[in-house]
């Protein structure tokens, strides 16, 4: 069976959540260094929505394998299984920002072998429907991992991956030349990687471009045909996976360098590229 179209429209959501086997919801809701989203969750979600903390749950304990390490397999699954997700759910992620956070979700369901499993489009700012503040309880999913199910990339072959294919840098384009580095103790990108920011595949109202526009922007970055080897990284394995969404939808199935700079740039000995060229 073929994965689901990565995203969903909030009519779609709309129409789902009304008929008689609506999806599991999560609210991914987060900000890299600002508040903690729960309360904005309890302020008001999608009703039925269960929340869903990224650094505690979608992520392991940072250190060297960067800031947001991929979380272990059985306890992300317990996570899920806790929001009630099971083998057979439909599953809809959200946040209220850029799809970041919610991407980290879509692609952990993914990876460890969910398939129907979508982001919102557009987030909670597309949502025109009601929002609640009763907090849900579900009942316990059956949902266990199954780790693999995407490609994943070590630091090792992320580099290799940078001579001899294509791997993107999900981040602001000052961020890739090295110009300014907010979070991480080294600035630059890792050589041979080409710069694709995430703004990029968005339009003005925060929703995905059509599926031509991504596949025109992919191609012009140096993707192949779809199918074509791809790999993407940003700052620590968030942003990246919102530029993994958009790859899918243009036809790829891109591989996904978690540790992403925050693990490449605290060895020492892993070599590091400045300005706008490549490297």
């Amino acid at each position: 069976m073929n994965a689901v179209k990565p995203i969903v429209s909030a009519a779609e959501l709309a129409d789902a959540l009304a008929g008689s086997n609506p999806p599991v919801l999560l609210d991914i809701r987060y900000q890299l260094g600002g508040p903690h989203g729960r309360p904005e969750y309890e302020s008001g979600h999608i009703p039925g929505a269960v929340f869903v903390d990224l650094d505690a749950e979608l992520a392991g304990t940072p250190g060297a394998g960067g800031r947001h390490p991929l979380p272990d397999p059985d306890m992300f699954a317990a996570v899920m299984r806790r929001a009630g997700v099971s083998a057979g759910s439909s599953v809809v992620v959200y946040d209220a920002d850029r799809g970041w956070a919610a991407a980290r979700a879509w692609w952990l369901l993914r990876w460890t072998g969910h398939r129907a499993v979508r982001v919102l489009d557009g987030g909670l700012a597309a949502w025109n429907g009601p929002l609640e503040t009763a907090i849900p309880d579900p009942a316990e999913g059956d949902f266990t991992a199954a780790p693999g199910a995407l490609p994943l990339l070590s630091a090792d072959a992320a580099a290799e991956l940078a001579r001899s294919g294509l791997l993107l840098d999900a981040r602001a384009g000052e961020r890739y030349r090295g110009e300014v580095e907010p979070i991480d103790a080294v600035a630059g990108h890792i050589p041979g990687a080409v710069s694709a920011p995430t703004t990029e595949n968005l339009d003005e109202e925060g929703r995905f471009l059509p599926v031509p526009r991504l596949a025109a922007r992919f191609s012009a970055l140096g993707a192949g045909e779809p199918g074509g080897e791809v790999g993407v990284y940003c700052g620590s394995g968030v942003s990246a996976a919102q530029q993994a969404v958009a790859l899918e939808l243009a036809g790829f199935t891109p591989a996904l360098y978690a540790g992403s700079w925050s693990e490449w740039s605290r060895d020492p000995a892993r070599p590091v590229a400045t300005g706008p060229g490549q490297g």
